[in-house]
């Protein structure tokens, strides 16, 4: 007989949520078409539809980093380690 260590279910977490939050946010807003479906306004001569699309890749770049940062924290502190 093999021992196999028990596997304790996911802990939700309020850091847990907040994370998810962060990258399903840019989802919600990619897949929500009607929203940003439009001409004006304008930014430089671009139409909203490009320019929103175009700003999402920088505010999912930031928020992908600072779920990245907070799971690292949560990592930390679950297994006793030092936060910064």
């Amino acid at each position: 007989m093999s021992e196999v260590p028990e596997e304790k279910p996911p802990t939700v977490t309020p850091m847990r949520v907040v994370i998810g939050l962060c990258l399903l946010a840019p989802f919600v807003a990619m897949l929500w078409v009607s929203s940003y479906a439009k001409v004006e306004p304008t930014f430089i001569g671009i139409p909203f539809f490009y320019w929103y699309q175009m700003a999402w890749v920088l505010i999912s770049t930031a928020l992908t980093l600072i779920a990245h940062q907070l799971w690292q924290r949560d990592q930390r502190s679950r297994k006793g380690g030092v936060s910064r």
